[in-house]
């Protein structure tokens, strides 16, 4: 299974080696955990993690690929062996980009399926709510998401959907404190959504999380052959993985969600966090450690995915879709149906 086969190291200080066919993790002098090469497809190290030459070689020639993230969780660099993405399917996509119909139509479901998913997280969280204006705050909110959702086939450019997506954006998360467990409010309080640096706790959070996402995605975008770098609904920037972006719209309420989990269930504190200078705020080396099992046990969990009509772990379901994805950018399905939460 394509689950717990991303190795996230986020101890300070670590030190990565190759050890015969097994990559051994070492802090100072103590050998902390060793992991057979054949079980990994991807290393993920945050922060200051040290690695081999000799391991880097290894994980190139065996296409595992090696991605470095910041303290925060923000993509820095990626290594990885030789590419072998399909090229009539990589040329289908080029093509398909200078399509403005078939782009316009694709970033249309793209950020339909991300709306529709914050719905369904407002929704749950109104019926879950213990106080009435509460639930009739996020129920009126579900509502204007219900309103962008309805607007969204009469936007005629990239430029007046990105708009919608991000009026819509703004009302989410304006409600995304009632969700947050009432005397930890003080706490986890969020002013909108904030980043590079995150400004507050949950914005932190939810940034760790999304970073996680991303790596995921832009590893389904390269497995089903897909060029991560050509997006649709994203600008496309040298550097900036536009494809894997896109794709990860739909799974951002999965990490919202994920990260209210833990913070209503005090399973993180405001001692966890770190404040910066200049009002950064991040999270602390133990507290990511819990963060990343909790994101990966969520990975395990079965969810029924109609257009397979089986369960399938949530671990899987971006490979699921990035493959969907590229059925439909070679013509072979007429639409691309974003994964919907439940």
């Amino acid at each position: 299974m394509q689950l717990l086969n991303t190795l996230y190291v986020t101890t300070p200080e670590s030190y990565l080696r190759l050890d015969n066919d097994t990559l051994r993790v070492m802090v100072g002098d103590e050998a902390r955990l060793r992991v057979p090469l054949h079980h990994l497809q991807a290393v993920v190290c945050m922060g200051h993690v040290g690695v081999s030459s000799p391991l880097m070689h290894r994980l190139a020639s065996d296409a595992i690929t090696l991605v470095l993230l910041d303290d925060n969780g923000r993509f820095k660099a990626r290594l990885e062996g030789q590419v072998s993405g399909n090229v009539l399917l990589r040329q289908a996509q080029h093509r398909a980009v200078d399509n403005a119909d078939f782009t316009l139509k694709l970033a249309r479901a793209v950020v339909a399926g991300k709306i529709r998913n914050q719905r369904q997280v407002l929704l749950r969280g109104a019926r879950e709510a213990k106080l009435a204006d509460d639930e009739a705050a996020l129920t009126r909110t579900a509502l204007d998401l219900a309103a962008s959702l309805r607007a969204l086939p009469a936007a005629t450019s990239l430029d007046v959907l990105r708009g919608i997506e991000g009026e819509a954006a703004r009302n989410y998360f304006g409600a995304l404190n009632l969700l947050v467990r009432q005397d930890l409010r003080a706490t986890f309080a969020m002013d909108g959504r904030s980043r590079r640096p995150p400004r507050d706790r949950m914005n932190a959070l939810l940034s760790f999380f999304y970073s996680m996402w991303m790596n995921d995605c832009r590893s389904a975008c390269e497995a089903a052959g897909l060029d991560p770098q050509l997006g649709f609904l994203h600008a496309l920037r040298p550097g900036r993985a536009a494809l894997a972006l896109d794709l990860m719209e739909e799974f951002r309420p999965f990490a919202d969600r994920l990260a209210l989990t833990l913070v209503n269930r005090a399973q993180l504190s405001a001692a966890d966090f770190d404040e910066r200078e200049g009002g950064a705020v991040l999270l602390q080396g133990d507290a990511r450690k819990a963060v990343v099992v909790a994101y990966q046990e969520r990975k395990q969990e079965a969810l029924s995915h109609p257009l397979l009509a089986e369960s399938v772990p949530l671990g899987l379901v971006p490979l699921v879709q990035a493959r969907l994805l590229a059925r439909h950018v070679r013509g072979e399905a007429q639409v691309y149906l974003p994964f919907q939460m439940r």
